[in-house]
C-alpha cells in the first residue's frame, strides 16, 4: 500500500489506522500467520496497532500479546499461562533508557562504573537466554537511544561517570551477544531517534503523561523499522532490484543528450547525487540483492550510458538489461520469468510517477518507492528496508554469480535441441547429505525464502532448526548443486520426521534458481537411499496449496507417489512405498559431504 511505504505520513497513519487495516485485510491477499509477544517497559498499545498495519502490508498476518505496562522482566522470567500458551513465534523487548535502572554518579569509581554496566547488563542476558529456552524463538531487543540530556556536556560521551558513555557501552554489550547469538536481533532505536530529532522523539510530556517512551508522532517510523526485522526473518524481503536509467541512474536522457552529456560524477553537486546512487545500489550486491534494469531505451544507448567513465555502476553489475519500447511491467514479469521468481520479489525504481503508477497497478506485489529528487534516492531505498539484513551467508554473497551463470546456462540450453543431452552438458554434481553445522544458517534461510517450490510452506526458525539437527527422530537432507558454470550453493532442503516404518514430510523446498534440472528427483533418490537405511517402508508426502506454490501441486504425482485423499481446500496426501523403488535421476551425480 503505498501510504505505508516511505517516506509517509505518519499523522494520516495515526488518523486512518482502522480504515487502513480494513483496506488491508479486504484485498484478498495470502498471508503467513504469526504470532508476536511484546514485552513492554512502557506503553506499546499504539506500537501494536502501527506495527499490525505495516506486517499486514508485508505479508504477515499478525496476533499479539501485550505485557501488562512496564511487566517485560516479570513475562520473559516469570511467564504465566496465558503467555505459555500463546506459544509466540518471536518475542519483542520494548525497553527503552528510560528502563535502565542504574547509572554511574559522579563520586563512583571506574570500578563502581563498571560494576554498575555489568549488573545492567546482566539483568538483560538472563532475560534473553530464559526467554530462548522457555519458547526457543527469535529475540528483538531494543538498543538504546541517548539520553535526552548531557549532565556533563560534551564530557558527558567521553568520561565513564557520563549517561551517554554509559548507554554507549551497554549498547555494545547488546550488540556483542547478538554477534554471537543465533536468531537474536538489534532493533536500531538509537539511529531512529537521532534520525528522528532527539529533542522531539525523547519529549518529557509523552512520558510523563502516557508513559509512552517516544512521542506518539513517531510511533509510525518506530513499527515501520521494527516490521522490516520481523518479515526479513519469515523470508519475506524483496529479492530484485530492477532500475530505470534516464534521470534515474543518472541525470538526462542518453538517447537525446549522448553519453557526453549525462549528469553523472564528481563535476556538480546533482552529477555527485548520481553517482553517491549508483554507489549505493552497487553495495547492495555485496547483500545478495539481484540488480537489473528496466529502461525504455534502445539497447545499445543502455549499455553505452552505462559504460559511462565516471558512473560506478558497469553492464556487468545487471543481471538482466531489458531496454526496449516495452511497456515496463511486461519487462518485469520478463524478469522474473528469467530469474525464476515471481513479481513481488522485485523493487522497482524509477523517476517517472507515471510509469511507477502503471507498475502498482498492474503487478500486485511489485514494491515501488517514490522516487522524487535524486537526492533523496538513497533514503527512500534505504529506510523502506526492502533489503533488511537478519542471516547472511555465503551463498549472498555469490548470489549474482549464481545468476549471471543461470543466464549462461539458458543460452547453452538454447543450442540443444535434447533437453536431457542439455541436462548432461552441464555436468552436474550434488552434494547431498545429513545436515551439517556449517550450512545451518543457510539451510535455516532457505527455509524462510522459498514461496514457491515448498509444498507445505512451513518456515523454521534457527532455534527449531537445531532441535531438528539435534534429534533422531528425523531424516534431514540438504542439497547442493554444482556444474560446469559455477557453484549454485545450496539448493534444496528435505525434511521428514519418523512414525514407526513411515517418514512423514515436513518440508520439501528448492530454490528457483535450479528449477528444471532435476535436481528434486536427485534429492528423492537420496532420500529413498537413507529411508531404506533406516527401515523405513513407505514415504508419505503433503501438499497444502498457497497462492505461490501451485507449481508443486503434482510434485508427488510426479515423483510416482498415490494420492491418499485431498480436501475442498486441494489439501493432499501422498504415499510411495520404499520397497523396489528405482532411481529417477539420470543427470546428476551425487555425492557426500566432505570437510
Amino acid at each position: 500500500m503505498k501510504e505505508l511505504q516511505y517516506p509517509f505520513d505518519s499523522e494520516y497513519i495515526i488518523k486512518k489506522r482502522k480504515s487502513i487495516k480494513r483496506a488491508l485485510l479486504s484485498d484478498g491477499s495470502s498471508r503467513l500467520k504469526k504470532k508476536i509477544a511484546v514485552f513492554g517497559g512502557s506503553t506499546t498499545n499504539a506500537i501494536v496497532d502501527n506495527l499490525e498495519l505495516f506486517l499486514l502490508d508485508q505479508g504477515i498476518e499478525p496476533e499479539f500479546y501485550q505485557s501488562e505496562y512496564a511487566q517485560y522482566w516479570q513475562d520473559a522470567m516469570f511467564p504465566g499461562e496465558e503467555l505459555l500458551n500463546f506459544e509466540p513465534d518471536i518475542v519483542f523487548i520494548h525497553t527503552t533508557n528510560r528502563n535502565i535502572t542504574q547509572y554511574p554518579v559522579t563520586a563512583d569509581s571506574k570500578e563502581d562504573a563498571a560494576r554498575l554496566l555489568e549488573s545492567e547488563y546482566t539483568k538483560f542476558e538472563q532475560m534473553w537466554k530464559n526467554i530462548s529456552n522457555t519458547f526457543h524463538c527469535p529475540i528483538i531487543q531494543n538498543n538504546f537511544e541517548m539520553p535526552y540530556y548531557r549532565l556533563m556536556g560534551n564530557k558527558d560521551c567521553s568520561d565513564y561517570r557520563g549517561r551517554s558513555n554509559f548507554v554507549t557501552r551497554l549498547n555494545q554489550k547488546f550488540y556483542d551477544y547478538s554477534e554471537k547469538t543465533e536468531g537474536f536481533y538489534i532493533h536500531d532505536i538509537n539511529f531512529l531517534s537521532a534520525s528522528y530529532g532527539l529533542k522531539e522523539w525523547s519529549d518529557p510530556f509523552y512520558w510523563n503523561m502516557y508513559k509512552y517512551a517516544m512521542c506518539f508522532e513517531a510511533i509510525p517510523e518506530f513499527a515501520f523499522n521494527l516490521s522490516h526485522i520481523i518479515k526479513s526473518v519469515f523470508g519475506k524481503n524483496k529479492k530484485v532490484l530492477a532500475l530505470d536509467l534516464d534521470n534515474t541512474l543518472w541525470g538526462g536522457v542518453v538517447g537525446d543528450d549522448g553519453v557526453e552529456g549525462l549528469q553523472i560524477g564528481q563535476e556538480t553537486g546533482v552529477s555527485q547525487s548520481y553517482y553517491e546512487f549508483q554507489s549505493y545500489v552497487k553495495s547492495l550486491k555485496s547483500l545478495g540483492v539481484i540488480l537489473t534494469v528496466c529502461s525504455k531505451n534502445d539497447y545499445e544507448n543502455a549499455v553505452a550510458g552505462l559504460k559511462h567513465p565516471e558512473g560506478a555502476l558497469k553492464p556487468e553489475d545487471f543481471i538482466v538489461i531489458k531496454a526496449n519500447w516495452e511497456n515496463k511491467d511486461r519487462n518485469l514479469i520478463e524478469t522474473a520469468n528469467e530469474l525464476n521468481i515471481l513479481p513481488d520479489a522485485i523493487v522497482f525504481a524509477d523517476d517517472n510517477p507515471a510509469e511507477r503508477e502503471i507498475v502498482r497497478q498492474q503487478l500486485s506485489g511489485c514494491a515501488v518507492p517514490e522516487m522524487d529528487e535524486v537526492e533523496h534516492y538513497i533514503n527512500v531505498l534505504d529506510r523502506n528496508g526492502y533489503f533488511e539484513v537478519t542471516n547472511f551467508s555465503t551463498d549472498d554473497l555469490k548470489r549474482n554469480e549464481m545468476y549471471k551463470a543461470n543466464i549462461e546456462r539458458a543460452a547453452q540450453q538454447a543450442s540443444f535441441g535434447d533437453y536431457n543431452e542439455y541436462l548432461r552438458s552441464l555436468k552436474m554434481t550434488a552434494v547431498i547429505d545429513d545436515f551439517v553445522p556449517v550450512y545451518m544458517q543457510r539451510i535455516t534461510q532457505l527455509t524462510n525464502k522459498s514461496n514457491q517450490f515448498n509444498v507445505t510452506t512451513k518456515r523454521y526458525t534457527p532455534t527449531e532448526m537445531e532441535k531438528v539437527f539435534a534429534s533422531s527422530d528425523y531424516i534431514r537432507l540438504y542439497g547442493k548443486l554444482v556444474d560446469k558454470f559455477g557453484d549454485n550453493g545450496i539448493v534444496s532442503v528435505v525434511i521428514g520426521h519418523k512414525n514407526g516404518k513411515v517418514l512423514e514430510m515436513d518440508l520439501w523446498i528448492m530454490s528457483c534458481c535450479v528449477l528444471k534440472r532435476d535436481m528434486e528427483f536427485a534429492m528423492l533418490d537420496r532420500l529413498v537411499e537413507c529411508c531404506r537405511d533406516q527401515g523405513i517402508e513407505t514415504i508419505r508426502g503433503y501438499y497444502y496449496p498457497t497462492a505461490k506454490n501451485k507449481m508443486v501441486k503434482d510434485l508427488y504425482g510426479r515423483f510416482g507417489f498415490s494420492k491418499l485423499s485431498e480436501d475442498e481446500n486441494g489439501n493432499s496426501v501422498w504415499e510411495m512405498p520404499t520397497d523396489g523403488y528405482e532411481n529417477k535421476c539420470e543427470v546428476i551425480a551425487i555425492t557426500h559431504y566432505t570437510d
